[in-house]
Parts: structure tokens; sequence; C-alpha cells
């Protein structure tokens, strides 16, 4: 009979429940002591196979001392390869249920962490579902804050803050800003003819022609009632200005239609350009708003802001 040295037995400790904060390296630590079952598993298995080699070499020897003439074997002998094999046999049955002990634990508790990292995830899920609902009521409050819910034109504290941070780029880059200030002529006239409802189509409609012909740099704000500011970032100089104030004028000027009806407003336009009209946004926003009821007097349709003397 074959001589096998004898085989250390291979323990797997018990892994005891990672904290929550370590779910990912206590989910390591559980699938590292499968492998490591795994492996004692093998080592029964050639154990097992070890001691079927052995039985099977006893088995031949045994026939071929028959086929030779023996009667018998030493009783001694085959009693005490008998008692081995037994003991080892018995020695792999022990270490297979410690094995399928230890690998039951190891899938109960690799259960346990995955529920865990389930459960973490869908907090997280919960939690990012919650902060992008928080962020989009933030927006929304944001942009009720800075536009006009009629028109959803932005606001005048939304015009004014844009206006700071042109004139701060106009002081570095040496620009040209120009505020258009409008109010619609005859706009109480639709009010008073044909109702309020007919009043807000008009402010939608020419909120709509201002901001689909105004550049992506420039502002249009409603500043109340039926007025509203442009701010021009950089216009090539006053022809410039002039020319994009006779197009607004044309712009609005065409008709709205609500139903039957075709509405007709026009707007009176002030015009006042940094730095030659004024240093702040305050400043230009007054001036051109003197201009607008100075080309409102004069039915001219816009006018550039003008000292008192020289108008």
């Amino acid at each position: 009979m074959k001589a096998h040295p004898s085989r250390p037995r291979l323990l797997v400790t018990e892994q005891t429940p990672a904290p929550a904060a370590a779910r990912t390296e206590a989910a390591s630590g559980v699938l590292h002591a499968l492998d490591a079952a795994l492996d004692q598993s093998h080592d029964v298995k050639a154990e097992v196979e070890a001691c079927a080699e052995d039985l099977g070499s006893a088995n031949a020897r045994a026939k071929n001392r028959i086929a030779q003439g023996a009667n018998e074997l030493p009783a001694h002998q085959a009693l005490q390869d008998g008692l081995a094999v037994e003991e080892r046999v018995q020695g792999c049955a022990d270490d297979l249920k410690q094995v399928t002990d230890n690998l039951a634990r190891g899938v109960d508790e690799v259960k346990a962490v995955e529920q865990a990292l389930v459960r973490s995830r869908a907090a997280l899920a919960e939690s990012e579902e919650a902060l992008a609902v928080s962020r989009s009521a933030e927006r929304h409050a944001s942009q009720r804050a800075m536009h006009d819910p009629k028109t959803g034109l932005p606001n005048r504290t939304l015009f004014d803050d844009r206006l700071t941070q042109a004139i701060a780029g106009a002081e570095r880059h040496g620009w040209v800003l120009a505020v258009l200030f409008l109010d619609l002529d005859r706009f109480k006239l639709v009010n008073d003819t044909h109702g309020h409802a007919a009043g807000d189509t008009v402010l939608t409609a020419v909120a709509e022609r201002l901001m689909r012909n105004a550049r992506d740099e420039d502002t249009v704000c409603r500043n109340g009632g039926d007025e509203f500011l442009y701010l021009l970032i950089n216009p090539s100089g006053r022809e410039a200005v002039a020319r994009i104030a006779a197009l607004v004028r044309q712009v609005i000027g065409a008709p709205i239609g609500m139903g039957a009806l075709q509405l007709l407003v026009t707007p009176s336009i002030g015009i006042a350009l940094y730095p030659e009209h004024g240093m702040s946004g305050q400043s230009l926003i007054a001036q051109a708003d003197a201009a607008m009821y100075r080309a409102k007097h004069l039915g001219s349709g816009f006018e550039f802001f003008a000292p008192a003397g020289l108008a």
C-alpha cells in the first residue's frame, strides 16, 4: 500500500459581519472565505481519490498473490491496511462536512452582504432622486424669481444684474452698450376696448417677437405693464443701434391675431449709450426712459438720449 503523509486539516474561520461603512470589503472577505472553502473541498476530493487508489492497489496485490498460489493474506497486514484506509476515509468525511458547513455559512453571509448592498443602493437611489427633485424645485424657484410670469422674459431684477455685468465687461474691453426703453403705444386702448385677455395676448406676442430677434448675448426684459427693456452688447456704432431700433418697431408693429381680431401696437423707443450717456445701469435706464418719452411726444418712433439743452 502506498504511504501518504498525514495531511493537516484546512480550517476556514467564521466571518464576522462588517460594519455598514465597509460592506464592499466585507463582501470581498466573504468571497475569499468561500474560495478557501472550495480549495479545501478540492483537497478532500484529492484525498478520497488517493484512498480509492490505495484500496485498488491493495486489491490488486491481493489478487496477484492469490494468482501466485497464496491461499491467504497475512491477517495482521490486511487489518492494518483496512484500518488505515478507514481512518483516512473518516478524516475525509469529517473534512467534507466542515467544507459543507463553511460553504453554507459563507453563502448565508454573502446573501446578507448582498441584501445590505441592495438596501444601500436603494437608499442611494432615493437620495439621488430626492436631490434631483430638490434641484428641479430650486431651478423653478429661480426661474420664477428672475422671470416675468406672464411673458417668460427676464424680469427687471435679472436685467439689472446682466446690465451690471455688461458694464464691467465693457469697461475692461472698451465696448459700447445700448439700452433701449420700449413703451407700447395705444396699449391702454387694447385693454379698454377688447379686455385684459387681449392685452395679455399682445404682451406675450411682443415678448416672443423681441426674443426671436435678439442675439444670444443680448437681454430683453419686461419692465412692467407695457414697458420693455432691451440691452445690446457691443453694437457696431450708433447707426447700427438705430437700425436695430427701426427693426424692433417693424417687428412689433406687425398685426397680432386674436381670433377674428387683428390687434396693432407700435412701441416708442428711447436709447441710451454706454459710456456716452451714462456709466451706471441706473443712469442708462433713466436716460433711455427720458428718451422714450421724447420719442412718444415727437411721434418719431425712437430717439437717442440728448441733454436738455441739446434736445
